[in-house]
């Protein structure tokens, strides 16, 4: 057991207190992996308009790219620091944002080893094996994790979720979203794991056999999810533009559907998420749902490589 935090399940500390004006907490925050446009969001959010109070970002990973420069000066950050694990002891919580996936357990791991909080942006990981090494390390050392597609928290999903509570028990959940096989970051974990993410949200329990098949541009992939059919369809974005998110839920005696709307502030609500577990240090999602998305997808990845 490390010694800098104790256990989240015995009355667990919050972050650092570094205000000069009483009952303010500062939460300095670090970030990696900084190519992805997530990154411009929350800088303007909690260092340009200044919403959290003083929890701000303070360092970037990644050295002094044009990029990382340029987001220095609009966030005014601290410092940059070249390597992930040279933000230890620097900062508080971790919000790690590579754009491919498969680089999020090695730079998670090391601060879920120091206890840190956690925020990995979608996906958690490009296989199961990493989301569950991942899980297990936070596990470990009782650091609190998060990690989620951004269309989970959007306004449209949460009415999606009000409506289709209201229609009795769920028979199928069928989203829908735009996903490229082939992307360099990471494949179809890239994109697919927008609408998978929904999906199981809807559906919450155990996955079953993932079945898998290819029509035209469009992957359609159906399990039994606790008693539910889930049908999630990956659509291949063309150049002539995308398929947007959506949701429908059949319910016992009625049915909810709409487009899953991407809105200027999207980032946001998954970040606030973010933010009060650094302050409670309890996870909004549980940790088993944050493996079943990678269990999805592995067994699509699985398939789709016979093609």
């Amino acid at each position: 057991m490390h010694s800098k935090w104790c256990s989240a399940a015995t009355n667990p500390p919050g972050p650092v207190v570094r205000s000069s004006s009483p009952g303010e907490t500062d939460v300095r925050i670090g970030i990696i992996g900084t190519e992805n446009s997530h990154v411009d969001h929350i800088i303007d959010y909690l260092n340009v308009e200044r919403r959290a109070a003083d929890t701000r970002v303070v360092a970037l990973s990644g050295g002094a790219s044009e990029r990382n420069e340029k987001l220095r000066v609009t966030g005014q950050l601290e410092r940059l620091v070249d390597a992930p694990t040279d933000l230890l002891g620097l900062v508080d919580a971790v919000i790690i944002t590579d754009r491919h996936g498969g680089l999020h357990r090695e730079h998670a791991v090391p601060f879920l080893a120091e206890g840190l909080p956690v925020f990995v942006d979608k996906p958690l990981a490009c296989t199961g094996a990493d989301a569950r090494a991942i899980v297990a390390a936070a596990r470990e050392h009782d650091a609190p994790l998060t990690s989620s597609s951004a269309v989970r928290w959007v306004p449209d999903t949460d009415a999606l979720a009000e409506q289709a509570a209201s229609l009795g028990a769920p028979q199928t959940v069928i989203t829908t979203g735009p996903a490229d096989p082939d992307s360099e970051y990471g494949g179809i974990y890239f994109y697919g794991i927008h609408p998978v993410d929904v999906a199981l949200r809807l559906a919450p329990g155990a996955v079953g056999e993932v079945s898998v098949e290819k029509f035209a541009d469009t992957i359609v992939a159906g399990a039994d999810v606790g008693g539910i059919r889930v049908v999630v369809q990956f659509v291949r974005p063309s150049s002539d533009g995308r398929v947007p998110f959506h949701g429908l839920v059949v319910g016992r005696y009625g049915l909810a559907a709409r487009e899953l709307v991407l809105g200027p502030s999207y980032v946001e609500p998954g970040l606030r998420a973010f933010l009060e577990m650094a302050k409670t240090r309890r996870p909004p999602i549980d940790y088993d749902d944050l493996v079943r998305p990678m269990q999805f997808l592995d067994a699509v990845v699985e398939a789709i490589r016979s093609y």
